[in-house]
C-alpha cells in the first residue's frame, strides 16, 4: 500500500513539474505595448515573447502564465533595438590623435543602451591599417553589438594633415581588409578631406566595389564647393550613403539652396538609390536645410548621431534627442522608428537586424513620447518642441540592459 501512495505522489510530482515547464515556456513576455516593427508592417499594441536570446512570438495577446518574468508595457512604444550608423567609438589613450585610438570617442556601452540603441556603425575611426587594434580593444569588449565602416585612409581618422594624405588611400588593402573581417566591416567611409580631387571618393568606391559594400561620404570642404550633384550623378553608386545630409557648413553644398527650395537633383539622387543619412554630430545638422527640406517631404533614409564627445556635450545629445527633433518637425513616429531600425540595417546590408521578426534577435527599445516644453538647438538657431523620445527600457540579446524606471522589474 505504501509502495503505491509513493508512486501516486511520484506520478504526480513529475506531471507537475512538466506542466509548470510548458506553461513557463517564454522567459520573458513584454505585454501590452504598442508594438511597431516597421519590416513586419506592425504597428498595434502586441504581445513579445522570448525565449532566452531570441524572439519566440508576437501576437495580439499571450498569456502571462505562460512567461518566467512579464513587463508590462502598456502605454508605451516597443521597437526594434535602434541602430545607429554614424558613430565613433575608437577610445583609447593616446593623445592627439582625433577619432582614431583617442580620448574623443566614447565606449558604446555608456551611451547606447540609455537610448534604446543596441546597434552603432563605427564611421571611420579606423583604417585598414589599426582595425584590429579597434577589433581587439572595443569591439570584442562591447554589449552593444559593433560594426564599422573603416576610412579609405589607412591610418584612419587621426585628423588634420593625416586625413589628407592620397598616398595613404589604398583601395586593395582596404578591400581586403573587409574581406578578413566581414564579421564586423560593413563599407568604407571617407571623410574631412579637402581639396578639389575627387580620388577619395573613387578610390572608396573602388573598394566598395571589390569588396561588395557600400560607401558612406562625409563630403569635405573646397574652395569653391564640389557639385553634389556630380557626386551623387556620377561617382556614387544605388545604396551608398550621404551622412550630413542637413548640413550648412563651409566649403561643401548644401540639399537645400539659399532660396530654401530642394535642390531638384537631390529628388533624382534618391531615385537612383543614394541613401540619405543625418549623422548629425557637433555643427553637421543645420535647421535651416532640416526645416525646408522635411516640409518638401524629403524625409532621411538612416537617422544617426555622429556621436563623440564634442557632439554629445552640444547640440547633438544623443539618438533619441536627434530622433525627437525630427518628431517635432512632423516625421511620423513609424517613419522615424523605420529610420533608426529596419532601414538602418538595410544599408548596412545587415536585414537580420532592426526588426521583431520571430526567431531573430531579441534586440528591443521600450519607448515613451514624452509631453512638455522643450528646446533643440543646432549651432545657430533654437527651435521649440513639445514632445520628446525617452527611452525607458532596453533590452539587448533578450538580457534587459537598461531600466530607467523600474519598468522590467
Amino acid at each position: 500500500m505504501r509502495s503505491v501512495i509513493h508512486y501516486l505522489v511520484l506520478l504526480v510530482s513529475v506531471n507537475f513539474i512538466f506542466t509548470g515547464a510548458n506553461a513557463q515556456q517564454y522567459t520573458l513576455l513584454i505585454k501590452g505595448g504598442h508594438v511597431i516593427d516597421p519590416k513586419n508592417n506592425i504597428n498595434a499594441v502586441m504581445d513579445i515573447a522570448l525565449i532566452n536570446d531570441t524572439i519566440a512570438k508576437v501576437a495580439a495577446h499571450i498569456d502571462p502564465a505562460t512567461a518566467q518574468k512579464t513587463i508590462d508595457a502598456t502605454g508605451l512604444y516597443v521597437t526594434p533595438g535602434l541602430i545607429d550608423i554614424h558613430t565613433h567609438n575608437f577610445i583609447g589613450t593616446i593623445p592627439n590623435r582625433y577619432l582614431n585610438n583617442s580620448y574623443d570617442a566614447v565606449a558604446p556601452d555608456g551611451f547606447t543602451f540609455r537610448c534604446g540603441v543596441t546597434t552603432v556603425v563605427d564611421a571611420g575611426s579606423s583604417g585598414w591599417k589599426n582595425f584590429e587594434t579597434f577589433l581587439d580593444q572595443t569591439i570584442k569588449h562591447s554589449k552593444t553589438r559593433v560594426l564599422a565602416f573603416i576610412n579609405i585612409v589607412g591610418e584612419g581618422m587621426r585628423g588634420g594633415p593625416y586625413e589628407q594624405n592620397l598616398t595613404d588611400m589604398d583601395a586593395k588593402m582596404t578591400a581586403l581588409t573587409i574581406r578578413r573581417y566581414k564579421q564586423w566591416i560593413v563599407g568604407i567611409k571617407v571623410a574631412h578631406y579637402e581639396g578639389p580631387e575627387w580620388t577619395p571618393v573613387d578610390r572608396a568606391v573602388e573598394a566598395g566595389r571589390v569588396a561588395g559594400t557600400p560607401v558612406m561620404i562625409d563630403f569635405g570642404g573646397s574652395n569653391p564647393p564640389l557639385s553634389l550633384e556630380e557626386l551623387f550623378m556620377q561617382h556614387l553608386r544605388p545604396g551608398d550613403i550621404f551622412t550630413h545630409a542637413y548640413a550648412k557648413v563651409k566649403g561643401r553644398m548644401s540639399i537645400v539652396d539659399d532660396n530654401g527650395k530642394l535642390r531638384p537633383f537631390v529628388l533624382e539622387a534618391r531615385k537612383k538609390g543614394i541613401l540619405f543619412d543625418v549623422g548629425h554630430g557637433g555643427t553637421s545638422f543645420s535647421y535651416s536645410q532640416a526645416l525646408p527640406a522635411l516640409k518638401a517631404g524629403f524625409y532621411p533614409n538612416t537617422i544617426s548621431t555622429d556621436i563623440h564627445t564634442g557632439s554629445m556635450n552640444g547640440d547633438m545629445k544623443d539618438m533619441l534627442n536627434v530622433m525627437s527633433k525630427f518628431l517635432n518637425m512632423g516625421m511620423p513616429i513609424p517613419e522615424l522608428i523605420k529610420a533608426a531600425t529596419s532601414e538602418s540595417a538595410k544599408a548596412i546590408r545587415h536585414e537580420e537586424l532592426g526588426n521583431l521578426s520571430v526567431n531573430s534577435v531579441a534586440d528591443i527599445a521600450i519607448l515613451r513620447v514624452e509631453k512638455g516644453k522643450f528646446g533643440f538647438t543646432d549651432a545657430q538657431t533654437k527651435e521649440q518642441g513639445d514632445s520628446k523620445l525617452v527611452c525607458e527600457a532596453t533590452v539587448r540579446a533578450g538580457k534587459v540592459v537598461y531600466d530607467l524606471n523600474g519598468v522590467t522589474r
